[in-house]
């Protein structure tokens, strides 16, 4: 160990204090500690959904997909920990960028995310008016019948 490593992990803390207490130098170690935390977060690379400029300020090259629906890739980007951000290009279309040292784990994701998809599409009902229309066409599709129409004799009681 030399000097610059003996000094990096020192810390020099004073307080001023009528009466040196048990409660007195507990706060003060609480408040030195949130100071280091804090620091110690600065420090650290964001990680998870990020915006584009957080994640080009990682200086990783990156690259980037097109896809439809965020959420369901927010679900399963968490469980494989990359590193994200999307881009709106246009109504309900996003650019996903993501660093290329991460591919394999994004291909891994995106496998799951594809899954998530599929699953979404096969759920959702068709709409109504697809739904008529379907309809419609096996209405024409099967055979007509022939309506008889046959009148009842009256009843001569009455």
């Amino acid at each position: 160990m030399n000097n610059e490593d003996v000094s990096r992990r020192s810390i020099a803390v004073t307080m001023k204090a009528g009466k040196l207490t048990a409660r007195g130098l507990a706060y003060v170690l609480q408040a030195a500690g949130q100071k280091i935390r804090k620091a110690h977060r600065e420090h650290q690379a964001p990680h998870g959904r990020q915006s584009v400029k957080q994640l080009m300020a990682h200086g990783a090259a990156t690259s980037s997909i097109e896809v439809d629906a965020p959420r369901l890739f927010d679900r399963a980007a968490r469980k494989w920990n990359v590193d994200y951000a999307f881009y709106q290009t246009g109504p309900d279309k996003y650019l996903l960028f993501f660093k290329s040292a991460q591919a394999d784990a994004i291909t891994a994701c995106f496998s799951e995310y594809s899954k998530l998809v599929l699953k979404r599409d096969k759920s959702r009902p068709a709409p109504i008016r697809e739904q008529v229309k379907q309809a419609a066409e096996q209405v024409k599709q099967q055979p007509q019948h022939e309506r008889e129409r046959v009148k009842e004799a009256a009843r001569e009681d009455r």
